[in-house]
């Protein structure tokens, strides 16, 4: 306090003595002490929270990330501070998980403390922290739960959705057939799958592949990932007081967000007026009738806009998570013709190449399952998770975390754990099968994060990955445009999600 008051007076002088005093003079007095400001909190509390880089006033640590690749920084600051350390990015403190023991601590051991969502203000002004996602407190929990309930009696994990999962493969098998085995670029093909399966779940309807409606969504949708992942995006969530002054590709991604939050509106009004409450026929119905049923409770989070956002977020979730992992998951199957050659080969075996894939196949088919396992391990594709922030203020491994925090938790570092996966790096699946060839279970798979913010998707996109790459291998030979060896794998961005680069390759019919 001594020192606040001594701060309080040399600003006061400062003031005083302005009006005759360089105008320079005087701004270099007040940032000075400003400085001395944030120096002076920034230690009060950080003799709270784990260890760290010194942050610089202002900018925090932010000079010291990589901001295109987030991730690989924090490894490095790791192995300096430890598995639990102390970040800033601007003046905000975050709190970084590096490895499996720390991340598996919080989010399973204490995951009720840690299950609140950190800031990230590009997408906090998009969602005004509703739906499924982005919420908080009282309003996620019901949300998310009502959501789980629903998608589970619709099917999801069950016969139903597989039913819908193999319908949409053999819509998939006969758009990739009208290629004719051309040279193509796949993004789009397979982002309309995924994309059909959550749309017959939300609002009972899927689109044909040549739609021009259905792909402006889809290519929207394909942007907004590689603008969330961009080096300006995340100096915007740093300092968030710059989308309010500075153009940039964050207006971009908020039209995008906006233009599809818009279509599924119309959605919405369109199964109001056709809504039949003794008989829900989607996930929109569902919340609709919950809506009827809470309108009279004023403390309801079932609203129109939570509906909107917890829409948007299966939506986008649903289509773009699932698209880019198939998309990756080809990349590295025409990179490495070996490992899809057992693929098909597996197939041959246990399936045949008439009858439809199904998810029993998968007990009889521990390469696939490998493959599958090995293709989310790798392409690591949320590197640091969404942020998580704790609920109260609590002790964790000796530090004291204020309520509120942002939390980091490193995927990478536990899905690339050099000891349970060797050569990490090595696209093996070998990794998942045990001495005898049998699929083998690792709990540093956390592909979909874990605890109680886990994807609530999981069981869905599991099935997907499974169903659309064996249905694909069991039906086409993938034939890579260059050779092989030349192919390049790395994201080329690795911010928020790791994205591939966009490559061709042919769908040869069997």
């Amino acid at each position: 306090m001594l020192f606040i008051k001594s701060l309080d007076s040399k600003l006061s002088i400062a003031f005083m003595q302005s009006t005759s005093m360089d105008p320079f003079i005087v701004l270099v007095i007040c940032l000075s002490c400003l400085i001395l400001l944030f120096l002076w909190k920034q230690s009060y509390v950080k003799g709270k929270l784990p260890p760290g880089p010194t942050p610089l006033p202002i900018f925090g640590n932010v000079l010291q990330i990589n901001t295109k690749d987030i991730s690989k920084s924090l490894s490095k600051l790791a192995k300096d501070y430890g598995p639990v350390f102390t970040v800033y990015f601007g003046m905000k403190p975050t709190v970084v998980l590096h490895g499996y023991e720390a991340v598996k601590e919080a989010l399973t051991g204490q995951n009720e403390e840690f299950s609140g969502r950190g800031s990230m203000p590009v997408f906090d002004k998009v969602s005004q922290g509703l739906g499924i996602v982005f919420s908080n407190g009282e309003r996620w929990k019901q949300t998310q739960r009502f959501s789980l309930t629903v998608l589970r009696n619709m099917g999801m994990g069950k016969n139903t959705i597989e039913d819908r999962i193999q319908e949409e493969a053999l819509c998939l098998v006969e758009a990739l057939r009208k290629t004719n085995a051309s040279p193509c670029n796949p993004t789009f093909i397979l982002g309309c799958a995924p994309c059909n399966v959550i749309c017959s779940i939300i609002f009972q309807n899927r689109f044909d592949y040549t739609d021009q409606n259905f792909l402006n969504l889809l290519k929207l949708l394909n942007e907004a990932v590689s603008i969330m992942s961009s080096l300006w995006v995340q100096i915007c969530n740093a300092f968030p007081a710059l989308m309010e002054y500075f153009p940039g590709s964050h207006n971009k991604l908020s039209k995008n967000f906006t233009y599809t939050k818009s279509y599924l509106s119309e959605k919405i009004k369109e199964h109001q007026e056709s809504l039949d409450i003794n008989n829900p026929r989607d996930f929109i119905d569902c919340f609709l009738i919950k809506m009827e049923q809470d309108k009279h409770n004023l403390q309801s989070e079932f609203t129109t806009e939570n509906l909107i956002n917890a829409v948007f977020d299966l939506f986008s979730a649903g289509t773009e998570t699932t698209s880019t992992t198939l998309r990756y998951g080809l990349l590295l199957l025409i990179k490495h013709p070996e490992v899809t050659a057992k693929i098909q080969e597996e197939i041959d075996r246990v399936i045949g190449r008439h009858r439809s894939p199904c998810m029993q196949d998968r007990s009889h088919m521990p390469y696939m399952d490998a493959v599958v396992h090995k293709i989310q391990r790798y392409i690591d594709l949320i590197p640091t998770n969404l942020p998580h922030a704790v609920t109260h203020d609590i002790k964790f491994r000796n530090y004291l975390i204020p309520k509120g925090t942002t939390i980091l938790t490193s995927l990478t570092s536990v899905l690339h754990d050099e000891k349970e996966f060797p050569n990490p790096k090595v696209f093996d699946p070998g990794h998942f099968l045990d001495e005898s060839g049998n699929f083998k279970k690792s709990d540093y798979f956390m592909a979909f994060s874990a605890g109680k913010r886990i994807c609530v998707g999981e069981s869905l996109a599991r099935m997907e990955l499974f169903l659309f790459l064996t249905t694909i291998l069991q039906k086409f030979t993938l034939k890579s445009v260059v050779d092989p060896k030349d192919i390049d794998t790395t994201p080329v961005v690795n911010g928020f999600a790791s994205v591939p680069p966009s490559y061709q390759l042919c769908f040869v019919p069997v």
